[in-house]
């Protein structure tokens, strides 16, 4: 049976896992093929599909949702649809925080929108903070900017043109503790990398595998818990968080499309997700 892995051509940077990945399966005896999401030749018969790298579906969200949809009909697909569908945006920060998550505090605000960037922060006690795109991926158009400075405003007209936008405030956390990415695999959280901050135009810098702290794990399973992410046979996920100024964790970003899970740090993630798709794929035959 063949396994196609959905990605993008040309990759905007580096997929760390890719190579790793399909030596892996290729190993365990399963035939897997990277396959661009844009190449609509590579798409006309069903084969069950794991997504991976389609990174630049941000430029082309509606697209996007109408391939996956497309082929979710005929094939099966890891992560399914239901959660695909309901992770693009990141108005699910805003979902989470009514569920009782914990989340980094986040303003959405929605294309068009005219808004006075200056009072809103003033009001939240927002000093130094960032904007960024509600759908992004990497560090798309993400700025770290003073919220009384003339570029907050410019940037957010900016943006706003063309898209909805998220501003929060910066945690300064990222600078010591650091950002911890908390990987998830076919069940359980099996690893944590430690993640510097980046903005626009900046190069990802990671550690090693860390083990997760108590709390951190807590926050995670909650967030994928109030997703219903839990329940969608859900393959792989990605948890950002950070601490906030009480030291607790809070929630950054909840990853369910197309998280890189830094799976060189950590070979026991990789025999999971290895064993995960084969398992799945056995049930298909």
């Amino acid at each position: 049976m063949i396994l196609r892995i959905a990605t993008c051509r040309p990759l905007p940077e580096p997929d760390g896992d890719e190579d790793l990945l399909l030596k892996a399966l290729q190993s365990a005896g399963i035939n897997a093929q990277m396959v661009a999401w844009h190449d609509p030749a590579e798409w006309q018969r069903p084969a069950a599909t794991v997504i991976r790298s389609t990174w630049d579906y941000i430029y082309d969200l509606e697209a996007f949702t109408r391939w996956a949809t497309a082929v979710a009909v005929t094939s099966a697909m890891w992560n399914p649809l239901k959660v695909i569908l309901g992770n693009l945006h990141k108005r699910y920060l805003i979902e989470l925080a009514a569920h009782g998550v914990p989340v980094t505090p986040t303003l959405l605000l929605e294309r068009g929108e005219s808004v006075d960037i200056h009072a809103q922060c003033a009001v939240r006690g927002w000093r130094d903070v960032v904007i960024k795109p509600a759908v992004g991926a990497g560090s798309f158009e993400t700025h770290r900017i003073a919220a009384t400075s003339a570029d907050a405003d410019a940037v957010c007209r900016r943006l706003l043109a063309e898209r909805d936008v998220l501003v929060q405030p910066y945690l300064d956390s990222v600078e010591h503790h650091g950002e911890r990415a908390l990987v998830w695999i076919d069940g359980e959280f099996t690893h944590a990398v430690r993640k510097s901050p980046r903005f626009a135009g900046g190069v990802e810098s990671v550690s090693e595998a860390l083990p997760i702290a108590p709390a951190e794990r807590a926050v995670g399973e909650a967030a994928l818990a109030a997703v219903g992410a839990l329940g969608q046979d859900l393959l792989y996920a990605r948890v950002d968080v950070a601490p906030d100024a009480a030291g607790q964790p809070v929630v950054m970003e909840l990853e369910l499309v197309e998280p890189s899970l830094f799976l060189l740090q950590h070979p026991t993630a990789m025999r999971r997700l290895v064993a995960g798709i084969a398992r799945r794929l056995q049930r298909l035959r």
